[in-house]
């Protein structure tokens, strides 16, 4: 069973044995939304889903089965029981090893990782470069839609991932035994611009990992031994089970959890909400700088 990465050759592997899978593709642009899409037509690996960040991964377009959306923000996540009901309508099992990947550095491909956790579903992994290590030791790939697959019964379980509310957030403010993240790129979280949100800044007391700082020249996720030092400095003295990890929306502060788990630092929540719900109330305390 794979939990958190999959190198190319693993995959491979998996694909000639026994075990039962399924792959799927995340790649997605947010200024563009339809543009995800429009890349899995062309090409992905053979065989891939294609699971759309603003509809299968997010309560954005679709009635809630079971209650309302699990959080706020421009992302909203779907109740358990409306993702449940997507895997089911999918064919994803209970017994399948899950393998996602995207196109866009590991950005997107996080939100499937963590909401699988999240489902109860702890056999599901990260393709280490995505569709470009793929490509690049000559993975098939295909274009077009994949034939349908026969529904399953997916079963929720007790969450494998940790989800936090802006509630929770709020209270545990400067307090020890919480410790922010904001994946965010420097000068959206320093407040010098803001291309997506009404307010500029960030939540006060957070630290300031961008996401793109865990990919290295290759692709790929850097070595563990490398994570570990940098987040470990970034962090200090801090404890990295107090780690609540956010971004924008709650998608790109996944690859700031996934370093975490590579480097042995696990047991980090998500906000995902993340600063487009935190700003939604003006009454709520912003930091710039």
């Amino acid at each position: 069973m794979y939990t958190v990465l999959m190198s190319v050759d693993e995959l491979r592997a998996l694909q000639s044995g026994a075990q039962r899978f399924m792959i799927f593709d995340c790649s997605f642009e947010l200024t563009q939304p339809a543009a995800g899409a429009q890349q899995y037509a062309q090409t992905h690996i053979a065989g891939a889903i294609y699971a759309d960040l603003n509809g299968a991964l997010s309560a954005l377009h679709m009635p809630e089965v079971g209650g309302h959306a699990a959080s706020g923000g421009r992302h909203p996540l779907p109740s358990r029981e409306r993702f449940a009901t997507w895997l089911s309508s999918i064919g994803f099992a209970n017994d399948m090893q899950a393998v996602v990947y995207d196109r866009n550095g590991a950005n997107y491909c996080g939100r499937l990782w963590w909401m699988l956790k999240w489902a109860g579903h702890d056999a599901v992994a990260v393709l280490d470069g995505g569709l470009q290590a793929w490509q690049a030791a000559g993975g098939s790939v295909g274009s077009g839609d994949e034939p349908a697959h026969v529904q399953s019964i997916f079963l929720l379980s007790e969450p494998k991932a940790r989800l936090v509310d802006t509630a929770t957030v709020e209270q545990r403010l400067g307090r020890p035994e919480q410790t922010l993240i904001d994946a965010r790129a420097t000068p959206r979280f320093r407040g010098e611009v803001e291309p997506l949100d009404p307010i500029a800044g960030h939540i006060p007391g957070a630290l300031n990992r961008p996401f793109v700082q865990n990919i290295g020249p290759d692709g790929k996720f850097k070595p563990a031994e490398l994570l570990r030092a940098e987040l470990t400095a970034l962090l200090g003295q801090r404890d990295p089970a107090t780690v609540v990890h956010h971004c924008g929306s709650g998608v790109s502060a996944l690859p700031n959890m996934l370093a975490m788990e590579i480097a042995g630092l696990g047991g980090s929540a998500l906000y995902a909400g993340s600063w487009s719900e935190w700003c939604s109330d003006p009454a709520r305390p912003v930091a710039q700088g």
